[in-house]
């Protein structure tokens, strides 16, 4: 049965059938059929401040849900403005449906009123765009862009739909199938290959499981902690991939790479079997990529083709989906278990205690003072509160590796970061996205100073809505991570760091109807992020920390995984005159 309805009804109709309960947006000119659509529709709609954090609250809502995030924005400015948090969710795989307004058919290629060629501009930003231009199309566009956002490696669709399309009439038929001949998704994994590994595993003497965002992806963490507890291999999680296995779990050992602790990284460098799961050996966990993993052979299982090999060389690859290659792999370990596990056993004990031993050789710990709240003073307090259960969105810099170092997550889709873009101004929006797919779980918000002026705006969105987000501003007065850089590698020589104005966090919160305080002394931090924690409504916290600390371990630029610089120089004494 079909009825007759306009371009924008039908398009509010896919997103109904998609299960799509949230859009964040910012209407314009070409989008106002849209809108007008919305204004009676069950599908809430939040109004964002910028566009850029449509697609920032997008991706949160789905890195909180694994579910398709929305957002949706008009034509020129506003899908322009869009790209920098597309281009963040095809750098961490996040599902993602775009929505753009688009001018009149007649009109494109005409300079007209906020005309950009949005299908242009974003063609390298998204796993796949579309242009439509006749409403017969739309309904199967939007299915589709829904199928390929979350199918195979997740990533963001951009839909841009004409305004004569939006205001048009067709008649709609439910899309019952989805046909895309190109499109194929490999999920099962090569079962020759997966009993290969499983041998591999047993015949190692030093393994180490390497887990990334893939894991998350796929929603494949009980396999993997199945795979991991019986192979009983120490294990490591990247930035993307914290809460794919317990931080409680006695095999977990913390996030490798450039500010990964210790034991990870030594663990990376000395392994004579790295199983790399749902990762694609980022430059940040690598280091000086020819040095990474010398003595290992690879084992690389993803469900994308092209990360295998791209940047290491798998000896053994494996191409499908984690869970399901996981599962497989696990059993095989078992069967296999009886004939092939003891011949190694003593070797493996002995990596164990090898990988202990470096544990509390150089251990991630807290540092703490009377005089100055320490940044790794509030992540650990953070944590104590949180207790491996909050929702953790932090923005990128210095804040955002303390945060990784001392949060513990015990479950995933709790860690929330733009891993591989590192896009300031990412932070906020989407704690937004989260809280409001998890209205009754606390939410908190770690942003730097720097950022957080970058998402100002969003102060407003989280009034309107009364989210519950308890933003806390790790306030250092610099662009902390940059001016850690020119401290260790430009002589100090501090060019454009420091943030010379930063507003009264408590007349800021009061201007926008909601609570505020400022913490300058370690002995309040408790009792303030106490009481942002019982407050019902979104709090902000700004909490003054000490202006010069550096993340540490650190990996430089161009070094290998095991040249850590482990704490700072020690001052060279004078000798006395």
């Amino acid at each position: 049965m079909s009825t007759t309805m306009s371009g924008a009804r039908i398009l509010m109709e896919c997103l109904a059938r998609e299960g799509v309960d949230v859009i964040f947006g910012y209407p314009g000119g070409v989008t106002l059929p849209l809108y007008d659509v919305m204004y009676d529709h069950h599908i809430r709609h939040v109004l964002v401040r910028h566009e850029e954090n449509a697609a920032f609250a997008a991706s949160g809502y789905a890195r909180a849900t694994g579910k398709v995030g929305v957002c949706c924005a008009t034509s020129g400015p506003g899908a322009t403005n869009l790209t920098t948090g597309l281009v963040d969710c095809m750098m961490d795989s996040i599902p993602v449906v775009a929505l753009t307004g688009q001018v009149s058919s007649k009109l494109i290629g005409s300079d007209a009123f906020q005309e950009a060629d949005t299908f242009g501009i974003t063609r390298s930003a998204t796993k796949h765009n579309y242009l439509v231009r006749d409403i017969k199309e739309l309904a199967s566009v939007i299915h589709e862009a829904f199928h390929i956002a979350a199918t195979g490696r997740p990533g963001p669709v951009l839909v841009d739909i004409t305004k004569d399309v939006l205001m048009g009439q067709a008649h709609y038929a439910p899309v019952s199938e989805i046909h895309l001949p190109g499109y194929k998704v490999v999920t099962d994994g090569h079962a020759g290959q997966i009993r290969r590994a499983a041998q591999m595993m047993w015949e190692a003497s030093r393994p180490y499981v390497y887990a990334g965002g893939g894991i998350i992806a796929a929603g494949a963490h009980d396999e993997l902690r199945d795979v991991v507890e019986t192979l009983d291999a120490p294990a490591v999680t990247t930035l993307m991939g914290l809460g794919a296995l317990p931080a409680d779990h006695p095999n977990w050992i913390s996030m490798p790479g450039m500010h990964g602790s210790y034991a990870s990284n030594m663990g990376m460098y000395e392994c004579d079997l790295l199983i790399a799961l749902g990762v694609r050996f980022d430059d940040r966990v690598t280091g000086r990529l020819a040095s990474f993993a010398p003595h290992a052979k690879v084992i690389h299982v993803d469900i994308d083709p092209a990360e295998i090999g791209k940047n290491r060389t798998a000896d053994l690859p494996i191409v499908g989906d984690a869970k399901k290659v996981l599962s497989k792999l696990a059993r095989a370990l078992r069967e296999l278990e009886p004939s092939m596990a003891a011949a190694h056993a003593e070797d493996r004990k002995a990596w164990w205690g090898q990988v202990r031993g470096w544990m509390a050789e150089h251990p991630l710990e807290p540092v703490f003072s009377t005089d100055e709240i320490k940044p790794q003073h509030l992540m650990h307090e953070i944590d104590r509160l949180s207790g491996g259960k909050a929702i953790v969105s932090t923005d990128v810099g210095q804040h955002q590796m303390w945060a990784a170092q001392f949060i513990r997550f015990n479950a995933p889709r709790l860690w929330l970061s733009s891993g591989g873009l590192g896009s300031m101004g990412f932070g906020l929006p989407a704690a937004i996205g989260a809280q409001m797919a998890h209205p009754d779980k606390t939410v908190f918000c770690i942003v730097g100073d720097g950022g957080f002026q970058m998402a100002l705006p969003e102060v407003a969105t989280l009034a309107n809505q009364g989210l519950p987000v308890k933003v806390v501003i790790m306030n250092n007065g610099y662009l902390g991570m940059v001016r850690q850089w020119q401290d260790l590698f430009y002589q100090n020589r501090l060019s454009a760091v420091q943030i010379e104005a930063f507003p009264n966090i408590e007349m800021l919160a009061a201007a926008y109807g909601i609570k505020g305080r400022i913490v300058e002394k370690p002995s309040e931090l408790n009792a303030a992020l106490q009481e942002a924690l019982d407050y019902p409504g979104p709090f902000l916290l700004d909490v003054r920390v000490s202006q010069f600390e550096n993340v540490y371990p650190m990996v430089p630029a161009g070094a290998a995984i095991n040249e850590m610089v482990l704490a700072p120089p020690k001052p060279v004494p004078v000798p006395a005159q």
